[in-house]
């Protein structure tokens, strides 16, 4: 085949453009450049040495042309066989006549109204998506056969029992660091058995129900998102509201209560994973043997500080649900959609386990919790 360029001569007052070769989608990396055309002249496009011609190429050659300087509209092609003609024909009728209108500036006050609509549009999807979620649960409240029992439990262990491993070594591992900088201040003033008091209090209240609701809202959540929004391109969701079946009771409602369940379990075990990774450090740095930690954990600890770790977890357990339940739901019918929707699932429940966290903090405080 004749290698692919273009060449430009004069005749009669008109600049012709020789385009040769083949120009098609798998040569379109390697397609030519135009030199910029004489303005005022006249522009004839000679395709007699064009060998194959498809709609990706055409669109190439034409942009090839405009961006030269020619009047697409007085364009004369000469040389084209007729089954090339046909293609060059049907790419010209969906050109624009000319370039595309740049973009308007946005000054400062259409951007503030922007993320204000957007923001107003998003509390009252929200809004919305809470307002039925409540009522397909109060309408399974009355009748508790229309839950999706199997679901439930395959959602369990999805989300409690495969995230076990990565939950435990994360507290146990946040466990260690903090025994570890707590003992090197202690240490300094003779105070080593306080660490106890350190390592629990942070552990229990703060380490464990914070990063394992952001382990599960990174993890779980995600795959919330995922999953119903791939049902939703696929159309499986409009398939369940044919059937008469509520994607609420069948999706929504297992996923959240599987979270309910699974993130104080989780706490829980990760409150244990972390007192096990202080009490080695306190022995291996400190000198303290197991016996003394436990001795002083014991008559530190309160049961309160136990319970205000554990007490968040389903709160968080709620959100992170509602926030990955609905951006599932909301997804458009494309990929692109799902991914940006299951990125925005993260960065909202994170953002969200924060915000809540740092209210109750402010709560516990003012009551003396």
């Amino acid at each position: 085949m004749a290698e692919t360029g273009l060449q430009i001569r004069q005749e009669d007052g008109h600049a012709v453009v020789q385009a040769a070769g083949a120009w098609v989608l798998a040569r379109v990396g390697k397609l030519p450049d135009m030199p910029q055309l004489p303005s005022g002249a006249g522009v004839i496009l000679d395709g007699s040495s064009i060998k194959a011609l498809d709609p990706s190429g055409a669109h190439t050659l034409m942009s090839r042309l405009r961006t030269a300087g020619a009047d697409m509209a007085k364009l004369e092609v000469r040389g084209l066989s007729p089954s090339l003609l046909q293609v060059w024909n049907l790419v010209a009728e969906h050109q624009p006549d000319g370039p595309p209108p740049a973009e308007p500036a946005h000054g400062l006050l259409y951007h503030v109204g922007f993320g204000a609509t957007m923001a107003g549009r998003h509390i009252a999807g929200f809004t919305g998506f809470v307002g039925r979620l409540a009522a397909e649960a109060y309408r399974l409240a009355r009748g508790p056969g229309g839950l999706r029992y199997r679901e439930f439990v395959a959602q369990m262990e999805e989300i409690f029992v495969y995230a076990i491993p990565i939950s435990m070594a994360m507290i146990f591992l946040m466990g260690l660091v903090f025994a570890y900088l707590m003992g090197v201040q202690a240490q300094k003033f003779g105070a080593n058995i306080y660490v106890v008091d350190g390592v629990s209090a942070a552990v229990l209240r703060e380490l464990s129900p914070v990063i394992v609701a952001i382990l599960v809202a990174g993890r779980s959540g995600a795959a919330i998102t995922a999953q119903l929004g791939t049902m939703k391109v696929n159309e499986e969701i409009d398939a369940l509201s044919v059937l008469g079946l509520s994607p609420f009771a069948v999706l929504v409602v297992p996923r959240i209560l599987a979270l309910l369940f699974a993130l104080p379990l989780l706490v829980f075990l990760g409150d244990i994973a972390g007192l096990l990774g202080g009490m080695l450090v306190a022995k291996a740095q400190l000198g303290l043997e197991f016996s003394q930690f436990t001795d002083r954990l014991d008559s530190v600890m309160k049961m309160t500080t136990f319970l205000v770790g554990v007490g968040k977890s389903p709160v968080f357990a709620v959100f992170i649900g509602l926030i990955a339940c609905r951006m599932g739901l909301s997804v458009a019918r494309d990929a692109r959609s799902v991914g940006l929707n299951t990125t925005s699932t993260v960065v909202q429940s994170i953002v969200a386990i924060i915000v809540l966290d740092a209210i109750f903090a402010i709560i516990f405080v003012e009551f003396d919790i």
